[in-house]
C-alpha cells in the first residue's frame, strides 16, 4: 500500500531525486514531457557517441562539428522530435547532432551544467527553477547560472487521467485519492504538487512512476488518478482509452486561476474533444512549455547556426508542426537567451 506523505516529505524526496539526476544518474521510466512522463527517468541509450563542444572534442572529422543533444525517453516526443531536429540541422549546416535518450528536464539541466550536453530539451518551469536556484530542492541555493535559453517549442499539457468508475470528476474529488504524480524528481511531479497545493488538496496518497506503469496501475485499480505532462495526444493515454473508459479531470474556473496565480509559467490550455476515445467534450486545463536550452560555453556562432537551421526549416518537421515557429519561439521563455539565439531572433 502506498504511504501517505506530507508535502514537506514529498518535496524532500523530490529534491533528493533531482540532485541524483544532476549528478548524471538517469532513472528508468518513460522519459520526457510527452508520452505521459513529464521528465522522469529515460532509457539512457544514445543515438550517437560523438563528443561535444564543451569538452573540446567537437570535431567529428571531415570538417563536421559534433554536438551533443540530450532529449528524453524514447516513448515520448522529446526523442523523436530531437531526431527530426538532427536531420534538419545536418541537412543545412556542418554540424552533426548526437541525440541521446535521457530522463529529460531535470537530468538534462545537469548535463548542460557539467558540459555533457550542448543542447537539450527541458520544460520552461524547470529552466526557471534551475536558473534561479529555487522551486525544487535540487536547485535550491544551487542556481545553474550557465543555463541559457534558445527557443520555446510547444505546450506540454497537464492531463489528469482517471477511469470513469472512480467517480472522480473534478479536482476536489482527488482529496483522499491515491495519485501517481510522476517519477520522483521529475517535472511532472513538480507540476502535480504545485497544482494540488494551489487547489487546496493535501489529503492524498502519492505514488511515483512513469505513465506506462501508471496506466497499468489504473487498469489494476492500484491508483485512482495519474498526472501526465505532454503534448496531446499522448500515446499511452490513447492506449489506455482503447481498453478502458477514461475520464479527464479538468483544471478550470477558480482552480485554473489559482494554479496560474501560484506559478506564472502555467498557461491556459484545452484538450479538444475527440482527442481520446470516449472523451467527446473539450477539457480545460493548463500547460507548461517545452523548450530548447543550451549553456554559456557553447559559442554564439554554433547556437545561431543551429537555431537558424531549425526555425528556417520548420516545413521539414512532422512533429508539433502546429506550434513550432519562429513567431512563437519566445512565448513562455523563462530564462535569459543565449546571445546566439538572441542574434537569430533579433532580440
Amino acid at each position: 500500500m502506498p504511504s501517505k506523505r506530507t508535502r514537506r516529505q514529498v518535496l524532500a524526496l523530490t529534491g533528493t531525486a533531482g540532485i541524483a539526476a544532476l549528478a548524471g544518474c538517469g532513472g528508468g521510466g518513460d522519459g520526457d514531457g510527452d508520452g505521459g512522463d513529464g521528465d522522469g527517468g529515460g532509457d539512457g541509450g544514445a543515438d550517437g557517441d560523438g563528443g561535444n563542444m564543451s569538452d573540446g572534442d567537437g570535431d567529428g572529422g571531415g570538417g563536421t562539428t559534433q554536438l551533443a543533444w540530450h532529449a528524453g525517453g524514447t516513448g515520448g516526443t522529446y526523442f523523436p522530435l530531437s531526431n527530426e531536429f538532427k536531420t534538419v540541422v545536418e541537412d543545412n549546416t556542418d554540424y552533426s547532432l548526437n541525440v541521446q535518450s535521457t530522463g529529460a528536464s531535470v537530468e538534462n539541466v545537469g548535463s548542460l551544467a557539467n558540459g555533457d550536453a550542448d543542447f537539450a530539451l527541458i520544460q520552461n518551469d524547470i529552466a526557471y527553477f534551475a536558473k534561479n536556484g529555487t522551486g525544487i530542492e535540487a536547485f535550491q541555493d544551487n542556481a545553474i547560472s550557465s543555463l541559457m535559453g534558445v527557443a520555446t517549442l510547444y505546450p506540454e499539457t497537464i492531463t489528469i487521467v482517471t477511469l470513469s468508475g472512480t467517480g472522480i470528476q473534478q479536482l476536489s474529488d482527488l482529496s483522499g485519492a491515491t495519485i501517481n504524480t510522476g517519477d520522483l524528481g521529475s517535472g511532472t511531479q513538480v507540476n502535480a504538487l504545485q497544482i494540488l497545493e494551489a487547489a487546496g488538496i493535501s489529503d492524498f496518497q502519492e505514488q511515483n512512476a512513469g505513465f506506462s506503469q501508471a496506466a497499468d496501475q489504473l487498469r489494476n485499480g492500484d491508483i485512482d488518478a495519474a498526472f501526465v505532462v505532454g503534448g496531446w495526444p499522448v500515446g499511452a493515454i490513447e492506449d489506455l482509452a482503447s481498453t478502458n473508459d477514461i475520464n479527464l479531470v479538468p483544471i478550470a474556473g477558480e482552480n485554473r486561476q489559482a494554479v496560474k496565480d501560484a506559478a506564472s509559467w502555467f498557461a491556459d490550455d484545452t484538450i479538444p474533444g475527440g482527442t481520446y476515445s470516449g472523451v467527446e467534450d473539450d477539457v480545460q486545463t493548463v500547460a507548461v512549455q517545452a523548450m530548447i536550452a543550451t549553456h554559456e560555453g557553447v559559442s554564439e556562432e554554433v547556437v545561431q547556426g543551429v537555431t537558424s537551421a531549425i526555425f528556417d526549416n520548420t516545413d521539414q518537421l512532422t512533429i508539433k508542426t502546429d506550434f513550432i515557429s519562429r513567431d512563437s519561439a519566445q512565448d513562455g521563455m523563462s530564462i535569459e537567451l543565449h546571445p546566439g539565439a538572441a542574434a537569430y531572433f533579433d532580440m
